[in-house]
């Protein structure tokens, strides 16, 4: 395995191919072809100079999908200042040095299963052989391997646009960041003092730094020129998070698009106040609209609005954009617009330069600073050419819009005649031609992921099975079909591809799922696993299917065609439908713990917003999913997965950037974005929560399954700001039935009515007794909870088969008034298999059924020994919260001030929430008055 190549895109794929041979268990040799003396430098993280910066907080480098946090964990290791925290914007070299360290750290844990080797020369030559590549580097050495990875990063600097006397001149540096270019300028004390930049991007903003500070001329200012004359905007110093667009319905030509990223850039600045997160949000859909683009519109494109678009999309640190603004002030930097049409030198160095307004400088430098040379047939690489050359057999690879870079199927290389055949890949600058965004770290660190997958399928492929269960060589020409995480399938491609796509769907917790698996069994009748699946979706998550005609029908198929995989999935849905509780649950983990790939089976165990799980204790829950790591690693369901994880046990910070790594690979996980959304709540970011839960629900997620969900938390980020008037149009514009029904009617709509009546509407009533002023004077009552209730089937209200749901049962019944049903819900409880039904539930029926009879002193007494065990009912924190928040209500009723203040100081000291503090407010005034 050969990459040429050491920088950060080189290092990235070493890094992720050692880790995923070293999880296979498959060995390798992996030859890195770099002539710098350490890998992870190249251009960009070859910085050595501390007010160099990255253009991305450290919270967005992490090599590790999956890690998140990785580099910020990685400085704090290494003694670096974190003083910044996670959204510090720190110095490139530090990018560099984390690269070296964790290639050298996954080779260590590879124990000798991967050898690296750093072959310090230049590639200048490939050809293909019978079945493998074979490159030939500078000293006429060949290096032979059976896939090669092209990674030359970016292009080398461009100047064409020099006038020959200044392309000529020793005092024009063409590569700012040829060794030793700056070291010259800042030694320079002869010619005149100043320096001319041509180009005003983030290579200025560099220069700029390096050659105005510590050690620079005193007397020297900067001149700065660019055909706009602007420096790049400013990172937000908080970033926000990114608001991504679903671009189904945009345009497909370059006009009709422009006018809909304005559109939409706009939106969301009125929206959330600014425009930031509609930028970054649209980098992740560039690739989708990019390919929709002719070629005439891609060139139109780049010779105009690509320009804008750069200007918007790559900004400046916070701390670089304090010193320009400084600098300015005192003018030893300017930024004009222009350009050089001559130069003349001096008789004492430096230059005279004449640019298009008609005005001269003498300058001692002129640095170009307008960036990479576009077109990669024009750079003179030897290596590159020779992929470009033609040959008998025709060129190894072919340009992709107007040599942007290579043209590539998922990132393998097309060749002249339209092939894939050559072992040949690529990633980074060089699919700028196909994806435009292919520079910065997270598009390349999500290549180097697929890329050592792919590379490894082809020249290492794990054993395949057949529909015989002949176990044999991954390369077995009639091995069958696979799901999304590679277990093998009994049936045909159209029905397999049917039934991945309905799998898909349902990961990403999206409606339709079940009807294209029910596609699938219509396409192979004796498709078990598909059967088994609409079982399992109708009994565990209120699919519409026949539950019973499709155990049946899977259990007649697996017993014809099935492997021990599938009989066994199709055996755990038997006991989950037919057996006890207990029984359901162990077959289920025994299953997982023998196939725990069987993405279905674990995403039915674990508890989220689609399903209730298999365990009722959170460390067990916690246990399941991080102990699936080695199986699922950078999988973006898994990182979702783990991200709501990680917020209940409290870790927001990790669960937050957890997140937004899943989403960045897949914009439209349901997981992902419920787990942020529980972070935003927990910490307090009610606006902003309730802006970037509304935006990803009405863009993203509008297929979204558990909508209701949605919008419930965002109803809750509304009452926490106290805004009832805004949680009144989001009920019954998207909770009130009938919308929503059912369960979803139970969960979220009944808990919000109560949470609302007892938090606001009932609350000034309530503390009437205690001689506090209104906190909210001139308050409409909630809807009606009957209307809810009407919507519910009454088997679930009476009858629950969850602890979570019957909780929420009696929350419904409380808010009904209905003394007799929640004492039938108490006696189906008592009587119930589960423990923490028996234990917990039932005393939570005979709280409200003390609140319903207005014995709230008897009712706050339970609610607050009950609180410790509450968790054992399962749910998330913030539906839990709403026995506290009934605990709140019945102190204040029962006249225990110094109590309620007690919680309600807890709950601020947790988050903040204008709510609460408006109520902890209206005590301070009753303490004061005694």
């Amino acid at each position: 395995m050969t990459i040429v190549g050491g920088g950060a895109a080189g290092t990235l794929t070493a890094i992720h191919l050692i880790r995923a041979a070293a999880r296979r268990e498959t060995a390798l040799t992996v030859v890195l072809i770099d002539p710098a003396d350490r890998c992870g430098r190249g251009v960009a993280f070859g910085a050595t100079e501390d007010q160099h910066l990255l253009n991305v907080p450290a919270s967005g480098m992490s090599a590790l999908p999956e890690e998140p946090g990785h580099f910020v964990a990685w400085r704090a290791r290494n003694s670096f200042d974190t003083s910044g925290g996670p959204t510090a914007f720190v110095p490139r070299r530090q990018f560099g040095l984390y690269l070296e360290d964790l290639l050298a750290e996954a080779e260590r844990a590879a124990d000798g299963l991967v050898v690296v080797q750093h072959r310090r020369t230049r590639a200048v030559g490939v050809r293909r052989q019978a079945s493998s590549v074979a490159v030939t580097t500078s000293e006429g050495d060949e290096i032979v391997a059976d896939a090669v990875v092209v990674a030359t990063g970016l292009p080398e600097a461009g100047a064409a646009w020099a006038p020959p006397a200044l392309a000529d001149s020793p005092f024009f540096v063409p590569d700012p960041w040829a060794p030793g270019a700056v070291d010259t300028i800042r030694r320079d004390r002869v010619g005149p003092a100043d320096v001319l930049l041509v180009g005003t991007g983030l290579t200025a903003v560099d220069l700029v730094l390096s050659l105005t500070g510590k050690g620079s001329r005193p007397d020297r200012s900067v001149l700065a020129v660019s055909r706009k004359g602007r420096l790049p905007r400013v990172h937000l110093a908080e970033p926000k998070l990114a608001a991504i667009p679903d671009v189904a319905g945009w345009g497909s030509d370059l006009d009709t698009l422009q006018e809909d990223v304005r559109r939409y850039v706009e939106a969301v600045a009125a929206a959330g106040g600014d425009w930031r997160p509609a930028v970054d949000g649209i980098r992740f859909r560039v690739a989708t609209l990019w390919e929709r683009l002719g070629e005439d519109d891609r060139a139109r494109f780049l010779t105009g609005p690509a320009g804008e678009w750069n200007w918007l999309r790559h900004r400046m640190a916070p701390s670089s954009a304090v010193v320009l603004r400084e600098l300015r002030a005192v003018e030893r930097l300017t930024v004009e617009q222009g350009e050089v049409v001559g130069a003349e030198p001096l008789t004492g160095g430096g230059l005279r330069v004449r640019l298009s307004g008609g005005t001269e400088r003498e300058v001692g430098w002129v640095v170009n600073c307008t960036g990479p040379q576009a077109d990669i047939r024009l750079l003179g690489n030897a290596f590159l050419d020779g992929l470009l050359r033609p040959r008998a057999s025709g060129a190894l690879a072919s340009v992709a819009s107007a040599g942007l870079g290579l043209r590539t199927e998922h990132g393998r290389l097309i060749d002249e005649a339209g092939s894939t055949e050559a072992p040949i890949w690529t990633l980074g600058s060089l699919r700028r031609g196909e994806l435009w965004e292919s520079t910065a770290v997270p598009e390349i660190r999500t290549q180097a992921v697929g890329l050592a997958s792919a590379i490894l399928d082809e020249v290492a492929p794990l054993p395949r099975r057949l529909e015989d269960g002949r176990l044999v060589s991954g390369h077995h020409p009639i091995a069958r079909p696979r799901d999304p995480l590679g277990m093998p399938l009994s049936t045909t491609a159209e029905a397999a591809a049917a039934y991945n796509a309905g799998l898909e769907r349902i990961l990403r917790l999206q409606d339709g799922g079940e009807d294209l698996i029910r596609e699938a069994t219509l396409a192979d009748p004796g498709f078990a696993l598909a059967h088994a699946a609409l079982a399992m979706l109708g009994y565990e998550a209120g699919a519409h299917t026949d539950v019973r005609v499709s155990l049946d029908a899977a259990i007649e198929a697996v017993g014809r065609r099935g492997d021990s995989r599938e009989t066994s999935f199709v055996g755990t849905v038997a006991n989950r439908i037919d057996g006890s509780r207990a029984l359901g649950s162990s077959s289920l983990m025994a299953h997982i713990a023998t196939y725990p790939r069987d993405v279905l089976a674990v995403s039915a165990a674990v508890p989220t917003i689609a399903f209730s799980g298999v365990t009722d204790v959170q460390r067990e829950a916690w246990d399941l999913v991080d102990g699936l790591a080695p199986s699922y690693g950078d999988h973006w369901w898994y990182i979702s997965l783990l991200a709501f994880v990680r917020q209940d046990q409290g870790k927001f910070e990790e669960a937050g950037l957890l997140a937004e790594s899943a989403l960045s690979c897949e914009p439209s996980s349901g997981h992902a974005v419920h787990a942020q959304t529980h972070v935003m709540y927990e910490t307090g970011q009610h606006e902003e929560g309730r802006v970037w839960l509304d935006h990803w629900v009405a863009e993203s997620g509008r297929s979204a399954s558990h909508r209701a969900h949605f919008s419930w938390h965002a109803a809750l980020h509304e009452l926490a700001l106290g805004d009832t008037e805004a949680v009144r149009r989001r009920y019954y514009s998207q909770l009130a039935p009938p919308t929503v029904t059912g369960v979803r009617g139970l969960v979220d709509a009944a808990s919000l009515i109560w949470r609302w009546r007892i938090a606001v509407a009932d609350w000034d009533r309530a503390t009437g007794g205690l001689g506090l002023p209104p906190a909210f004077e001139g308050e409409g009552a909630p809807p009606p909870i009957e209307a809810v209730l009407a919507g519910v089937d009454e088997n679930l209200i009476l009858a629950p088969q969850t602890p979570f749901i019957a909780v929420h049962a009696a929350i419904a019944l409380a808010a009904q008034g209905e003394v007799p049903l929640l004492e039938r819900l108490r006696v189906h409880c008592a009587r119930a298999d589960d423990r923490t039904t028996r234990t917990v539930v039932v005393p939570i029926c005979d709280a409200f059924i003390a609140v319903t009879e207005q014995r709230w002193s008897d009712a706050a007494t339970l609610f607050g020994e009950l609180l410790p065990a509450l968790v054992k009912v399962g749910g998330s924190a913030a539906q839990r919260e709403v026995i506290e928040e009934t605990l709140l209500f019945c102190l204040v009723q029962s006249g225990r001030a110094d109590e309620a203040i007690s919680v309600l100081g807890g709950r601020l000291d947790r988050r903040p929430s204008p709510l609460d503090l408006r109520r902890r407010n209206a005590f301070g005034r009753l303490a004061a008055g005694r």
